[in-house]
């Protein structure tokens, strides 16, 4: 019987290799290094703060984002990069990046909105802060939730609350145990 169970359990993963796991990171090497292991195609970013900090210049945004094209190269098996912020600020413009579909969504809709998401490859993460957002839309997509969680200083309060709030929904949402990286 266990034996049975194992098997199966083996199928649903061969299958679906990466479905609503969550996994902290403290850092961008961490979660590169994670993104490797799990070799997904799929890498969606939250912009703040993990691209670019909050309330920060237009510079520091394609700054950001040229740096995450940069690192998501390290990452064999990606075939699409998606830039993903809730807020209405965009980019100057949208690097190339050979061999990978690049794209940024402004005013996103996260976790809600899960249209613009829809057959990009598979398996995914989503690299966030956010459990309220960014968290429940991997969960949505069945996607790996990388929660990006370095010391920040500056932090405003809305994202603040909302961290601390995340925290008591993550274990309804992800159930299988915390991977720390």
């Amino acid at each position: 019987m266990r034996s049975t169970r194992v098997a199966a359990r083996l199928l649903a993963e061969r299958r679906d290799p990466v479905t609503s796991d969550y996994v902290r990171v403290t850092g961008l090497a961490d979660l590169f290094g994670k993104a490797r292991e799990l070799s997904v195609q799929t890498m969606i970013f939250d912009v703040e703060p993990l691209v670019a900090p909050w309330n920060s210049s237009q510079e520091a945004l394609d700054q950001g984002i040229a740096r995450i094209l940069s690192d998501a190269r390290t990452v064999p098996s990606v075939r699409a990069v998606v830039f993903s912020t809730n807020s209405a600020r965009r980019p100057s413009a949208l690097p190339a990046c050979d061999g990978v579909r690049v794209s940024y969504l402004a005013s996103a809709g996260k976790p809600l909105r899960t249209a613009p998401y829809h057959g990009l490859p598979r398996p995914g993460a989503v690299a966030g802060d956010q459990l309220p957002t960014d968290g429940i839309l991997a969960h949505r997509l069945r996607f790996t939730f990388l929660h990006y969680t370095p010391e920040l200083s500056g932090v405003p309060l809305g994202p603040g609350l909302m961290h601390h709030w995340g925290e008591l929904v993550r274990p309804l949402l992800f159930r299988r145990p915390e991977t720390k990286r």
